[in-house]
């Protein structure tokens, strides 16, 4: 799976510059012009990396980079890319939680370098599947609903891990029983797996914004549209 870099940058065509290097090296883009903004695409994308802009309208990025660091510590890492060249600008940036600092003007070539290496070193933490607003990590056992953790029993988190790999892809019930009960000594119901899709059901689709997720197709399966 690709992983999510969030750009935050008022400049349109520095914006859109990064933005086309990070997209030739193989990762998904998702851009921000201003500090709202770029909470509003967090939330919904959950990104591993960051690379954020400090003179921003609406929420500066220190502001924005405390936001974030208030709730992933570890999971997203930050670059920042400022025009603020001053020794102690990069020292305060370091400090308020940034991975690493580059200054303008720039080279493309080299600000993707810099992510490649924060990567390899923070990527093991930004293990995850997301599709808007819902983000499964199966490091940590834990599933996300845009800023709202939500609690899955173990079956209904193997179901939602099974589903977020295999998107678009018609899943049988009884490739469903297979992989949530592999080692079963008695014959496990469908109307088992149809009970665990229901509560599952409820629990990522509470949300006004979420869309629905798992479609039952008749007479096949149930299919995980990432769309």
């Amino acid at each position: 799976m690709k992983q999510t870099i969030l750009v935050v940058e008022d400049d349109k065509m520095i914006r859109e510059l990064v933005s086309i290097y990070l997209k030739k090296a193989d990762y998904d883009v998702m851009e921000a012009a201003d500090g709202e903004e770029a909470k509003t695409i967090f939330l919904t994308w959950h990104p591993c990396l960051i690379v954020l802009d400090l003179m921003l309208p609406k929420v500066s990025g220190e502001d924005f980079c405390t936001w974030v660091r208030e709730r992933e510590r570890n999971e997203v890492s930050i670059i920042m890319l400022s025009a603020k060249a001053r020794t102690d600008d990069k020292i305060n940036g370091l400090k308020m939680g940034a991975d690493d600092y580059l200054t303008k003007p720039f080279d493309p070539d080299e600000l993707v370098a810099h992510v490649e290496a924060v990567l390899r070193r923070t990527g093991q933490f930004c293990q995850k599947i997301t599709y808007g607003g819902l983000c499964i990590k199966p490091r940590k056992g834990e599933v996300v609903l845009f800023d709202k953790q939500l609690h899955l029993t173990k079956h209904e988190f193997n179901l939602l891990f099974h589903f977020m790999e295999n998107p678009n892809v018609v899943l049988s019930r009884e490739d469903l029983i297979q992989h949530l009960y592999p080692y079963a000594d008695k014959t496990v119901l469908d109307r088992t797996i149809d009970a665990h899709i229901k509560k599952l059901r409820e629990k990522i689709e509470d949300n006004p914004a979420s869309p629905k997720r798992i479609h039952t197709v008749r007479g096949m399966g149930y299919k995980f549209v990432d769309e």
